[in-house]
């Protein structure tokens, strides 16, 4: 049997609590498959394209480097958000690519990340194809926005619904305990362009001895803020602490983000997403003004996606899963596909790991579908809680040194 060449890996894109999981997977398993090296991107395709790797042998020596990298939030060799041109507009770009993979003798080249990681996989495979190239194309989907077609769910997302239900709970109960004769209305920015799946995530909070949010808005229904400062009002007058959560994406009817409102941010990346913040801030100093009470505004930001204390064992376990899958696929001659999750079973659960082309997952987006809203949009229903709960459970505790989570990191 012929001799095994190299594999590449890269992650780019926003990390994840986990990403490094499906990292672990990969390098795992392609040893156990014959695989000579396994060479890391550092810095995705940017860094690649400028011959910036490293061989992963020389930073995972052990079965428990392999634990701790498991453990480790953010992209452990580094992400980019770079596009790849069209091949008509920049074939130079193709070229320069696969020389290096040639000089690497890389057989496998597997990107780890989202909907514009995507377009990569999908873009190179396509060149591979038509000019001939012998490597084999894989994505490895990530993204804490769970917004990536047909897959279930991504890893990412069930760690950082754990953490952002959990946030929610316990700034229930400080609003509780701030409270006597003054009213307080809080809000709170959850990550979510355009799919408001981690924003129903606050409803997590709901439990035995606690209401949850009273309001929960998603992108996926158009705002209105006089319905919503409308619906506040209501509501402190039945309560003297009002929790709010919102999308950092919700729009008006004419399509302007609310955080557009308070002028916003100009940025716009790679991929032409334009900078969202200041949502939450914006609808809290409206409610003062309209309203007249204390408010405050809460912004999880970045701690949405690198608190891996908070980690879920599912979403640990089917990240490390996936990664491995990736590498069994095209060692089996797949190319230009995505790596899945299929959920197999509610009760109890289980998932597999699932392969689909990527040309159907590239630049679609998966929205929380608008019969798991109540019918004002205000917030999820019982469906989208039964979708979300199995894959928060278990926990994957971290190794503690001094009192602090330790992480494996990357020696230079």
């Amino acid at each position: 049997m012929a001799k095994k060449g190299n594999i590449v890996v890269g992650q780019s894109g926003g990390p994840t609590s986990v990403i490094n999981a499906s990292l672990a997977g990969v390098y795992k398993t392609a040893k156990e498959r014959g695989f000579h090296k396994v060479y890391g991107m550092l810095h995705g395709i940017q860094g690649f394209l400028d011959e910036q790797y490293v061989d992963l042998s020389t930073q995972i020596h052990s079965d428990m480097d392999i634990e701790l990298l498991k453990r480790t939030p953010s992209a452990f060799l580094g992400s980019c958000r770079f596009k790849l041109p069209d091949i008509h507009e920049n074939p130079d770009i193709y070229e320069k690519i696969f020389s290096i993979l040639d000089k690497l003798n890389i057989e496998v080249f597997i990107y780890i990340g989202g909907n514009d990681s995507m377009d990569t996989i999908k873009k190179l495979s396509d060149y591979a194809i038509v000019k001939g190239h012998r490597q084999k194309f894989l994505g490895v989907p990530k993204t804490i926005d769970n917004d990536l077609a047909l897959t279930d769910h991504t890893p990412g997302f069930g760690s950082a619904a754990k953490y952002i239900g959990t946030s929610t709970k316990e700034i229930i109960r400080d609003a509780q305990g701030l409270t006597y004769n003054s009213p307080m209305i809080t809000v709170i920015e959850v990550m979510g362009r355009n799919a408001g799946w981690l924003t129903g995530a606050t409803a997590l909070a709901k439990t035995e001895e606690c209401e949850g949010p009273d309001l929960i808005y998603l992108p996926e229904v158009a705002f209105d803020v006089e319905k919503f400062v409308n619906k506040v009002k209501d509501l402190l007058k039945k309560k003297i602490s009002v929790v709010v959560a919102v999308s950092e994406g919700i729009k008006l009817e004419d399509g302007r983000y609310v955080c557009e409102l308070s002028g916003g941010s100009d940025y716009v990346d790679a991929f032409g997403h334009k900078q969202l913040q200041g949502t939450a801030a914006y609808l809290a100093g409206l409610l003062k003004n309209e309203i007249g009470c204390k408010t405050r505004s809460v912004e999880f930001s970045t701690l949405q996606r690198s608190a891996s204390h908070m980690a879920s064992r599912v979403d640990i376990d089917e990240a490390f899963m996936v990664g491995g899958a990736a590498v069994k696929a095209a060692d089996e001659g797949d190319t230009g596909k995505m790596v899945v999750i299929d959920r197999v079973s509610d009760d109890p659960y289980s998932s597999a790991a699932g392969i689909y082309d990527v040309h159907k997952i590239a630049n679609n987006e998966k929205l929380v579908p608008r019969n798991w809203l109540n019918r004002d949009g205000s917030y999820v229903t019982d469906d989208f809680l039964n979708y979300i709960e199995p894959l928060i459970q278990g926990d994957y505790s971290p190794f503690m040194v001094n009192g602090l989570p330790q992480h494996l990191v990357m020696k230079k």
